[in-house]
This record gives structure tokens, C-alpha cells and sequence, in this order.
């Protein structure tokens, strides 16, 4: 008697740039961990040199990476990324974390997943992250939301097709804020549940773990969506993804660099009137990390992990998706990073450096209507 080799779990959490989606995989794929299941990790980035895959590969998960496009216009990548995780030790879980700016997920990964990988995975209820800093703006209906309508559209079509939502930060936030947040969905997506939770400290995290064990019609809400527009909406960001290393004389606080650099690039993004939709740098030498980010140009730059590291010479990535012409970019990240390492007394050797804007999405499938 043969026995069938059990389904993968496959779970996306979805959300916009700076949203909380990292830190939420971390800390749901620990939580897995401990229920004594084998987790594999998928990112994705328009181009290569991510701090979240390195981040993640930092806290000891076996991470995949889908580079160079997002999963529903790379979707043969994400498969077999998958079955490359699976080749090293099969994983029961594999949580995937969608690039930031997409959205029209169910119709080019989901249903694709359903319908032609039936035997292989088993898809969990797709959950939205929703991001308190942009959300309030562009909920709101502000006339300012730093982004164009075109990007605000692609936010607003990333609530709508998910299972369930997710307002993150509830740390961050009053209960009056949360509470805003809360209403302005149920206005929104009326029919969608909510869950409230703070990634960074696990509150309201079991009922995050609770609902991506649910099974049923999920995976059904098939966007009708402007294809154009959210090409356009894309390409006002302007994508960076920078990776150097970083030497002294003499033993430098690694945090200090970290914060420093982004801190400045805040200042300077703000003079130039840019809109950020995330910042980020990871430090990394011996065993040590830290990360440092900046999620809107209305919230402070915070070291959202500390690596409490003095050293002589550290690996440094920095990803930024600004809404500026990508070269400005390229030129002020550079700019600032020569300029913090000039003050620590550093030396900085840029190993490779990407930055565009993103293409038009071409989906590898789309299903126009929903199959369970």
C-alpha cells in the first residue's frame, strides 16, 4: 500500500510597501516552528539584493527568492522555488511574501495554484496587511496621500480582493486610530473580516494563525481591475536596491550607520518632496543584524531591529521604493551613504546597485472567474 505525499500549506500575506508583511512571516513562521512544522520562506522583489530575504535568512528560515519580477508575472519561479525548498528538506508550510506594490493576486497566483497545483498544495485564506500611515490617507480620501490616485487605486484593489484583512501596528496606533482604521474598512470591503495585531510584539497574533487554518471557498474574490492603471500607478515608484560593504579602522556601532542612513535619507526625501513608500537597510557581520526603516514621510526613521554590533566592517543592503525619478534616487542614496560613512570614518565599497521603475505587469496566468 502506497501512502500520498501530504500537501504543502501554502500561505501569502499580502499588503503594501512598508505594510508589516516581514515581520509578520518571521513571526508566523517561528509560530509554526514551535507546532513542530518544517517552514519554507518565498520573497519577492522587482530585482535582487532583498533585505527581507536576508533578514528572514538572518533568523535561521530556509528562504527562497523570486527576483526580477513579481510571482504573478514570474509565477513558473514561484513554483519551482517552491519545489528547490522542497528538494532540501520538504517543508509542511511555506508562507510567501508577494512584492508590495501587486495586487490582482487571486486571479494570477491563487486560482493558478488551485486549478493547475491541486495535488501539491493546499492554499490557505489569502490575508492583506493593511498599512496604518498610508491607510488613513488614502481611506480617508485625503486630497494629499503622498501617492498618486493611480497608486492609492492599487492599495485600495489590494483590500479588496483579500479574505481577510489585517491592521497591523496596533502598537504604534491609539484605539482611537485603530478604531478609525477599523470603521473606514468595514466601509470599504463591508463583508471582509478584520483582525487587529501587532506583528512586533504577537498581540492579536493567534487569531492570525486561527484564520490561516481555516478551510473553505477562499481565494475567490477576483479583482475586475484597469490594467493600465495599475501599470501607471507602479511606475511612479521609483525602485532601488543597493548592496555594499562597509570597513573601518576601528570598531564603529553598526546601528548608528544603519539609523544614520536612513534618518538622512528621510531629511533629504522630504526636501526633494518624495513620498516614501518604504525604506530599508540591514546590517550584517558575524552572526549579527540590524535593520533600520522608514514605512511614510509622516513616521519617524526607527532601528526596527537592533543588532547591538560594534565592528570593524559589516554587509550593508538598502532597498528604497520612492515615488522620484529612480536615478534621483540612486544619486541621493549614494550621496547620503558616502556621507554617513565620511562621519563615522568608514569605507564604503558598493558591490551592485539596481534602480528603475517597474515594467508593466504580464501575468504567466490570470482566470477571469473564480474555481474553488
Amino acid at each position: 500500500m502506497t501512502t500520498s505525499t501530504p500537501k504543502i500549506r501554502f500561505v501569502m500575506i499580502g499588503g503594501f510597501l512598508g505594510a508589516g508583511k516581514t515581520t509578520t512571516i518571521g513571526r508566523l513562521a517561528k509560530t509554526y516552528q514551535d507546532q513542530g512544522l518544517k517552514v519554507g520562506v518565498v520573497t519577492n522583489d522587482q530585482a535582487a539584493d532583498l533585505v527581507d530575504t536576508n533578514l528572514l535568512r538572518s533568523q535561521g528560515l530556509q528562504v527562497g527568492e523570486v527576483a526580477g519580477a513579481c510571482f504573478c508575472c514570474n509565477f513558473n519561479e514561484l513554483t519551482s522555488t517552491v519545489e528547490k525548498l522542497a528538494a532540501d528538506e520538504r517543508p509542511d508550510v511555506v508562507i510567501a511574501e508577494p512584492v508590495g506594490s501587486c495586487t490582482d493576486l487571486v486571479a494570477t497566483v491563487i486560482q493558478p495554484l488551485l486549478r493547475l497545483f491541486d495535488a501539491q498544495f493546499d492554499v490557505a485564506p489569502y490575508g492583506v496587511i493593511l498599512k496604518p500611515s498610508h491607510g488613513l490617507r488614502i481611506l480617508r480620501k485625503e486630497n494629499n496621500t503622498g501617492f498618486s490616485p493611480k497608486a492609492a487605486y492599487i492599495f485600495e484593489k489590494q483590500l479588496e480582493e483579500a479574505d481577510f484583512l489585517i491592521v497591523n501596528r496596533i502598537d504604534e496606533l491609539s484605539a482611537e486610530q485603530v478604531d478609525e482604521l477599523v470603521t473606514l474598512i468595514k466601509e470599504f470591503a463591508p463583508e471582509t473580516p478584520i483582525l487587529r495585531q501587532s506583528a512586533k510584539t504577537g498581540e492579536g497574533f493567534e487569531a492570525l494563525v486561527d484564520m490561516l487554518d481555516q478551510r473553505g471557498a477562499f481565494g475567490q474574490k477576483i479583482l475586475e481591475l484597469d490594467y493600465d492603471v495599475y501599470a501607471e500607478g507602479e511606475a511612479e515608484l521609483g525602485w532601488l536596491n543597493s548592496s555594499m560593504r562597509v570597513t573601518a579602522e576601528k570598531p564603529f556601532v553598526l546601528d548608528e550607520v544603519l539609523l544614520g542612513i536612513v534618518e538622512r535619507l528621510r531629511t533629504e526625501l522630504a526636501t526633494a518632496n518624495a513620498e516614501t513608500a518604504h525604506l530599508k537597510t540591514i546590517g550584517l557581520w558575524d552572526g549579527a543584524y540590524g535593520v533600520a526603516n522608514l514605512v511614510s514621510s509622516d513616521t519617524a526613521a526607527i532601528m526596527s531591529l537592533e543588532s547591538n554590533c560594534q565592528t570593524q566592517e559589516a554587509e550593508i543592503v538598502v532597498n528604497a521604493r520612492v515615488a522620484i525619478d529612480p536615478q534621483t534616487l540612486q544619486t541621493l542614496v549614494e550621496k547620503v551613504v558616502q556621507d554617513v560613512a565620511g562621519e563615522q570614518g568608514l569605507k564604503v565599497e558598493f558591490r551592485q546597485t539596481q534602480s528603475f521603475r517597474p515594467g508593466r505587469p504580464v501575468p504567466t496566468h490570470r482566470f477571469a472567474k473564480p474555481q474553488a
